[in-house]
């Protein structure tokens, strides 16, 4: 059985998200990151980089939450979270995934950083409003991704779905999405899903 680590309200709800997507049995071992224990030795074996999410089954280890959702799909083909290696879908899979993580996601992080995560004396107050830019030109880049389509590849959710609501969702939390934006629509399409609710759920201990 999958052992997931995370912490609520982190990037480990895309994990649990996933998994309750695909019908997998896991268990949720809660890493109280407010309390240093992602530091711990213990989690430090698990990930080095004391970050949540993790996942562990029969001694495979795997960090990274685009990689967790990326690996649940593929061994649970029927959850359509990911689309067949070698297909154009399964190249635009990646290509959001990775669009995801390195252009719509960072410059919140770099806010956040920035502005409240950092110790007072690494943190560069100019270099909020340039993260401001690259986040709305990344946002227009997924509007004319999506475009009128229900999910980012087309009929069917996938797990670069699961990656961008989350980070919509964080935007939406820190007033970066606008009020008028037409992805609130297809936010609300994804944050919909019974399987978010559930993996809230179970991150809720």
């Amino acid at each position: 059985m999958i052992t997931l680590y995370g912490y609520p309200k982190s990037r480990s709800i895309r994990a649990a998200w996933a998994l309750e997507e695909a019908g997998e049995t896991y268990e949720f071992v809660k890493v109280d990151l407010l309390k240093g224990e992602g530091r711990s030795p213990s989690f430090l074996s698990i990930n080095p980089g004391g970050k949540v999410p993790a996942i562990v089954e029969d001694g495979f280890v795997l960090t990274e939450s685009a990689a967790i959702v990326t690996y649940v799909g593929d061994r649970r083909p029927a959850s359509q979270l990911t689309p067949p290696a070698g297909t154009p879908a399964r190249a635009h899979y990646g290509q959001w995934c990775f669009f995801c993580i390195g252009e719509l996601e960072q410059p919140l992080w770099t806010i956040a950083k920035h502005q409240s995560v950092l110790p007072q004396d690494w943190r560069v107050p100019a270099i909020i409003e340039t993260a401001h830019k690259e986040f709305d030109a990344a946002l227009n880049v997924l509007e004319t991704g999506l475009a009128d389509r229900p999910f980012i590849l087309g009929e069917t959710f996938t797990g670069a779905d699961i990656l961008i609501a989350h980070t919509l969702q964080w935007a939406q939390k820190v007033e970066r999405l606008p009020a008028d934006s037409p992805l609130l629509a297809y936010l609300k399409r994804c944050i919909a899903r019974p399987a978010l609710a559930q993996a809230r759920a179970r991150e809720d201990v």
